[in-house]
């Protein structure tokens, strides 16, 4: 890519789009395509082949994705398959009709078998059955990888696969209800402490409700009150976060610098596997990430773990020798990258 190339970025408004967005604007990239949802529905397969047949973008970023934590995933499970199926098939193959120069697809490790070795290693991918609760979201992702290898194997395309662990970050979805475990546990022991400091205009801002009796009936079913912080699990699983800032740089550093023919070995008979994990090859406990969030925001009650819901696969954590052999590691550190994202938080919230 040089500075004028033309680049459309899908889902420029998520945690992972933004991000990208942000850090192309910071190295001088100045021909940046964007369109919102309302503008552009990815899963409508005329309007994605008409807006790339008008705007013939030379590289894509496909971060555009329905995303959601582990109810989400086990409640939606058909819009989770068929949303992102349908985007990815439509900006790939408009890419490719289109003669994009090179296409980034970024994906999730839940693509892993449940019960994969860790840390897992991109040969994992189809070895064993994935995780139940977000097997529609997974099944999904891998289709995305196979399409790009596939297409690439048979048109020449150069397009490459990148599978970001956890991510945290500006722009990230706080609900309630839908949202992953860090920002979900920030947003929560943030409201927690504000319960207990009596800021119940602050509270009642947060949530947009009109009474604080409301606001406290409604955080009451999330387990969250002025003295504690319900958690789901037993709090053991481990998992690794990144900061989306880091995994912005690493998209773009692929993008100059890395081709698909530098995704595997030239001695394999097969041609498989050349997705890229994008991960700090470190985790912590969930009961010792609600702990350092609870040391950062500052609020003195207890965090209650409900041994009567599920905590999910108890280890996934990536290997991340093939991004760093390629030339990339991270440099944000978990609690800074936690103050980082609580302050965002409160100037945004």
């Amino acid at each position: 890519m040089n500075k004028n190339s033309k680049i459309y970025i899908a889902g420029h408004r998520g945690l992972v789009g933004s991000a990208i967005l942000d850090n192309l604007k910071s190295k001088g990239y100045s021909n940046i395509i964007t369109r919102t949802h309302k503008e552009l529905d990815l899963a409508n397969q005329l309007d994605v082949a008409k807006f790339f047949s008008i705007e013939k973008p030379e590289y894509v970023f496909l971060a555009a994705a329905k995303v959601g934590g582990i109810v989400a995933n086990n409640t939606y499970r058909a819009d989770f398959i068929y949303e992102n199926i349908m985007i990815q098939n439509n900006v790939i193959h408009q890419s490719y009709v289109n003669k994009v120069k090179k296409l980034l697809f970024l994906g999730s490790t839940c693509i892993y078998p449940k019960n994969t070795p860790q840390p897992m290693k991109e040969d994992s991918l189809l070895t064993d059955t994935l995780e139940y609760t977000n097997e529609p979201y997974a099944i999904a992702k891998i289709a995305g990888i196979k399409m790009c290898e596939s297409y690439n194997l048979q048109y020449e395309t150069n397009f490459i696969s990148v599978m970001p662990t956890n991510l945290y970050g500006p722009n990230d979805n706080f609900d309630l209800e839908k949202s992953h475990v860090l920002p979900a546990l920030i947003r929560k022991i943030h409201l927690a402490k504000l319960l207990s400091e009596k800021k119940h205009d602050e509270v009642l801002k947060d949530l947009g409700v009109q009474t604080i009796e409301e606001a406290i009936t409604y955080l009451n079913s999330f387990g969250v009150t002025k003295s504690s912080v319900e958690i789901w699990g037993s709090g053991k699983p481990k998992r690794e976060f990144l900061w989306s800032r880091d995994m912005a740089d690493a998209c773009v550093f692929i993008m100059e610098q890395r081709d698909f023919k530098d995704t595997f070995s030239k001695e394999q008979n097969e041609i498989r596997n050349t997705h890229i994990n994008i991960g700090t090859g470190k985790d912590v406990s969930i009961k010792e990430l609600a702990k350092t969030i609870q040391r950062v925001i500052g609020f003195n009650g207890s965090l209650v773990f409900n041994m009567d819901k599920p905590d999910g696969t108890m280890r996934k954590l990536t290997d991340v020798s093939k991004l760093n052999q390629l030339g990339w590691k991270y440099t944000v550190e978990l609690e800074e990258g936690i103050i980082k994202m609580y302050n965002w938080y409160v100037r945004n919230k």
